[in-house]
């Protein structure tokens, strides 16, 4: 176990997530630290924000591996190893992982979706599809990654987020966001202290921290 969780970042956008987990890094005592952030797009604010933050940044577009997703993936992987990373964290990151990346890591990928799953999972039009659906609650959850299905694994944590009849898909967003940046950081805390047990589809949030076994 060692003693600040060693964490992977991937991210395809502007960063705000990744923003959100690095300030909550810089608390004296947040057990986890951002070491590496991968993006599938060669630019991308979130690559631009961990290089101004002296933290290793990769660009990984599937293009420059013979637009073959499994074998982006498997440099990836390679990385992952090379960096020591013991959590990786999906903060707007927009492409399926293969199942060799699950693989790699089980129980061990953390995703933030812009719904309450099960509701609106599996695409990256969430918020649109929650008004277009007049639902009067949507929100955010943080799940564990799993085989099978895109946005189905074991939930850790949720927030809910009123919706209101003036809403568009920005407003509504950006309150989402604001509850994406708050619950990212704690989850990590959770996994990288030994807090979270999956059992089944899923998670029990311990009071007291397990030993975790770190990937050398």
């Amino acid at each position: 176990m060692s003693a600040s969780c060693r964490v992977a970042v991937l991210a395809s956008g502007a960063g705000s997530n990744l923003s959100a987990v690095l300030d909550a890094c810089e608390l004296p005592d947040f057990p986890a630290e951002v070491v590496l952030v991968i993006s599938n797009r060669r630019r991308c604010g979130a690559l631009d924000i961990a290089r101004a933050r002296d933290i290793d940044a990769l660009a990984l577009p599937v293009a420059d591996h013979g637009d073959d997703a499994v074998a982006r993936d498997h440099a990836m992987v390679r990385a992952l190893r090379a960096a020591h990373v013991e959590l990786v964290v999906c903060a707007g990151y927009d492409r399926v992982l293969s199942d060799e990346v699950l693989a790699a890591f089980p129980n061990a990928i953390l995703n933030i979706h812009p719904s309450l799953l099960p509701a609106f999972g599996g695409g990256m039009r969430a918020v649109e599809d929650a008004l277009a659906t007049g639902v009067k609650i949507s929100g955010c959850t943080v799940h564990l990654l799993a085989a099978g299905a895109v946005d189905a694994g074991p939930i850790v944590l949720q927030a809910a987020v009123e919706v209101h009849d003036d809403d568009d898909a920005d407003s509504l967003r950006r309150r989402i966001h604001e509850q994406e940046w708050r619950l990212l950081p704690e989850a990590i805390a959770l996994w990288a202290t030994g807090r979270l047990l999956p059992t089944g589809s899923r998670v029990r949030i311990l009071r007291r921290g397990r030993l975790r076994e770190g990937v050398g």
